[in-house]
């Protein structure tokens, strides 16, 4: 992979995550009835915003290197008396708790259904083939013609290339690697 198509993948892997992060800050807290003032992707003056129905300000800024969820806190300025009800600060420690880890579950979750996808989806594994080898040399000597699978090594399957590898290094390490 070159360099014109790795930073591209790149922002676009972290703009997911970052997304996916603050939309769990973001979710939990109107639920806990939090005002939120700007989800933006980002930092930065944004080239490109919108405000939502909740007054909520969507933004995407020029720096990718994360985002954040601006929610109404006394601590931040002068909170109208009428809005303190919908002030982070003034919720309950419980709901300020669920607010903050809100964000990093949601990364978790995305995880877990990734890693599900992949499960579901499978992957391919190269199988374990012999290549013909030169003249004269151990293996042409030792009787090995090119285009044999490697079953097992050691009275143990090897279904893939990965799997040769791990057990020819427990052939090495002498069978003391029982995690492998």
């Amino acid at each position: 992979m070159n360099l014109l198509t790795t930073i591209p993948a790149f922002l676009l892997a972290i703009a997911i995550l970052v997304v996916v992060h603050e939309y769990g800050h973001y979710w939990v807290a109107r639920r806990c009835g939090v005002r939120v003032l700007r989800f933006s992707l980002g930092f930065g003056k944004p080239f490109w915003s919108r405000r939502d129905a909740h007054g909520t300000e969507w933004s995407v800024a020029p720096i990718p290197l994360g985002g954040y969820v601006s929610m109404l806190d006394e601590r931040e300025g002068p909170v109208p008396p009428e809005l303190l009800n919908e002030a982070f600060n003034t919720k309950p420690v419980g709901q300020r708790i669920a607010v903050v880890l809100a964000g990093p579950i949601a990364n978790l979750l995305l995880a877990v259904l990734l890693y599900a996808g992949l499960a579901m989806v499978g992957s391919s594994v190269r199988i374990p083939l012999l290549v013909t080898p030169t003249a004269g040399s151990m293996a042409a000597l030792a009787g090995v013609n090119g285009g044999e699978r490697i079953l097992a090594i050691g009275g143990r399957e090897t279904p893939g290339w990965g799997d040769v590898r791990w057990e020819l290094l427990r052939q090495l390490a002498g069978g003391r690697m029982p995690c492998l």
